[in-house]
């Protein structure tokens, strides 16, 4: 049976964060929709297809260590819009040091698609600036 819009894409949204907690870039690709667009501040990333966010992902495991972090939580995700084929969410996370003190408070929205029956996510928008931002314009 499946289930409806949005309660699929915020399994999918659970399912991305533990791939980025486990730095595992193949459940956090299976989770995507290419093009996918990060955009935060005034800047963003399109990552075209799935080599180019691999590109980036190895940097920003390196600068995530470098800023202390030890994992993301979602404290409250909330489906704000939906349709048959598409999902605004809104998360409140919050980054972790490794001893699960928090450094970074901050609500995002994401859009969650799905095409040719499949969920993912493909825009991601916060105002956190921290080392999980990566630029392939630069």
């Amino acid at each position: 049976m499946n289930k409806n819009p949005e309660q699929e894409a915020i399994d999918l949204c659970i399912y991305w964060e533990k791939g980025f907690n486990e730095r595992n870039i193949d459940i956090c690709i299976e989770a995507m929709h290419f093009p996918h667009v990060r955009l935060w501040k005034n800047t963003y990333s399109i990552f075209y297809v799935a080599e180019d966010f691999i590109k980036g992902f190895s940097k920003q495991t390196s600068d995530l260590e470098k800023e202390g972090w030890g994992k993301t939580i979602t404290s409250n995700i909330k489906a704000i819009q939906s349709s048959e084929d598409k999902v605004h969410i809104t998360l409140h996370q919050s980054r972790r040091d490794k001893n699960n003190k928090e450094y970074h408070n901050f609500v995002t929205l994401w859009i969650v698609t799905k095409i040719n029956d499949k969920w993912g996510i493909q825009f991601r928008s916060s105002f956190l600036e921290g080392a999980s931002q990566v630029n392939l314009l630069q």
